[in-house]
């Protein structure tokens, strides 16, 4: 490789375990934020344009924003085994490991394109029967499952590029992922417009454009993946999955997804809940869900930045660096979510609107007045998502996925879906259902950390004294 090219390359991603730290944890969330805001645009395409132009507004809307949090059940499992692949690269990077890396791409891939099948089908045959013990409003029902049967149709290319995106970032490339949704988002858009507004294809049209868009992100990461002339450059030709990788991934992976199938799962009785407000409180919840899913996606971008910058200084051992990635990035989420969470809180009324039809005014008043509920107990709080969230990816860049899984799992899911079944099973508002978010977040939140001083504590003694190797005797 000539000196010029290393130059460039160099230019293109972050030196992760050397030099400054605020910095490139900035200019590496960055893009990242971008991306999420991005992919955030062209999923919110989709509520506008089907409430606005879709021949019943209201059921549409219902129809989509209520497929959210069953269809990351289904796949949230097998789309945590992305951070497992993100993980055992970084490790590989930090550590000089570089066939290992390439081994790694490969295996990553092949699982991300199997399990995308795999899921495609699982979801499509099972959506409708799972809408229904969601117990969605029957007049939103056939409109959600049609919409859910087509969105996993695309499921193969949304693994692959989901793949494919976390191992850019593991090497310090978070730019070319946001390239990719560029063009992904625009195409989304236009082909949503056409399929609404000219075919009258309503919630169908929307989920088609969706994963037209999907496939062609896909399609974008393979081809930059198979161009790189490094370590990590992918050849489609010599696709394998190394049986020694795959449990290195899986060991962090799957405590990840099964992190996010249990907030799905919470999610899901959450949004069961709901759905006993009628079509009324289902919009409301869903405008309102999708604003906070515009501050997640800001906060979550340090989730990543704590997770690939913990795990290559670990994998070069620099655990100094791994403490001030910690630092900084829970300060970060401080200064940057609480003046978001206050100002869209403020502007909560115009926001919701944006999603709402002006036909029916009656009804839009009322679903902005059951949303503006929901932002007050959510949005106002969700920084705490944010800290929580950084220190899950602390813990997991130290390979501790399975007790950030743990913690979790009692912290945020069990005590959600507890409060549902007592608390809320008591006074049936809408406010003693959402308060049961800030509540877990922040419990949550306080043990993830201790756990994290506690794992890193242990590290940093193993490698100040490692273990003396065994001399054995003669017979």
């Amino acid at each position: 490789m000539s000196a010029a090219t290393k130059t460039l390359r160099a230019k293109k991603e972050i030196d992760f375990t050397s030099g400054p730290l605020f910095m490139p944890i900035l200019l590496f969330t960055l893009p990242i934020l971008a991306t999420g805001i991005l992919q955030f645009l062209y999923n919110t395409a989709d509520t506008l344009i089907v409430s606005n132009f879709a021949a019943d507004g209201e059921a549409a809307l219902a129809a989509v924003t209520s497929t959210g949090a069953l269809s990351n059940l289904i796949t949230g499992l097998f789309i945590g085994l992305s951070v497992g692949a993100s993980v055992t690269l970084s490790h590989s990077l930090g550590a000089g490991q570089k066939d290992e890396a390439g081994d790694v791409v490969h295996t990553a891939i092949s699982i991300a394109a199997i399990l995308g099948v795999v899921v495609g089908i699982l979801g499509f045959v099972t959506c409708k029967p799972l809408l229904v013990l969601m117990d969605s409003p029957l007049e939103v029902l056939d409109h959600a499952a049609l919409y859910m049967r087509i969105v996993f149709i695309g499921m193969p290319a949304q693994m692959v590029y989901n793949y494919g995106a976390a191992l850019l970032r593991a090497k310090g490339d978070t730019k070319r992922p946001l390239y990719f949704l560029m063009v992904a988002g625009a195409v989304n858009v236009a082909f949503n417009l056409v399929f609404v507004t000219v075919f009258h294809l309503d919630v169908a049209g929307v989920a088609l454009a969706t994963i037209i868009s999907q496939y062609l992100s896909a399609v974008l990461v393979i081809i930059r993946l198979s161009r790189l002339d490094d370590e990590c450059k992918l050849d489609l030709r010599h696709m394998r999955i190394s049986k020694r990788l795959f449990v290195k991934i899986i060991k962090v992976g799957i405590p990840a997804g099964i992190q996010g199938c249990l907030f799905s799962f919470s999610n899901v009785i959450i949004q069961s809940s709901v759905n006993s407000f009628d079509k009324i409180g289902v919009a409301g919840n869903g405008a309102a869900g999708t604003i906070d899913g515009l501050i997640y996606i800001a906060l979550n971008s340090f989730y990543h930045a704590s997770l690939t910058f913990s795990g290559q200084n670990l994998g070069a051992r620099q655990i100094k660096r791994v403490k001030k990635t910690c630092y900084y990035c829970l300060a970060l989420v401080l200064a940057i979510g609480i003046p978001l969470c206050i100002v869209t809180y403020a502007f909560g009324g115009p926001l919701l609107g944006i999603f709402l039809s002006d036909d029916g005014a009656a009804n839009k008043q009322e679903i902005i007045a059951f949303g503006m509920e929901r932002m007050l107990y959510t949005t106002l709080t969700y920084f705490l998502c944010g800290l929580m969230e950084v220190m899950s990816g602390m813990l997991r860049g130290l390979g501790a996925s399975t007790t950030s899984m743990i913690v979790s799992l009692i912290g945020a899911c069990a005590m959600r879906v507890v409060w549902v079944y007592t608390i809320f099973d008591s006074f049936r508002t809408p406010g003693s259902l959402y308060i049961s978010y800030p509540i877990s977040w922040l419990a949550t939140t306080v043990v993830l950390y201790i756990c994290y001083a506690v794992i890193l504590k242990r590290i940093e003694d193993r490698l100040k004294n490692p273990t003396p190797p065994m001399h054995h005797k003669g017979a």
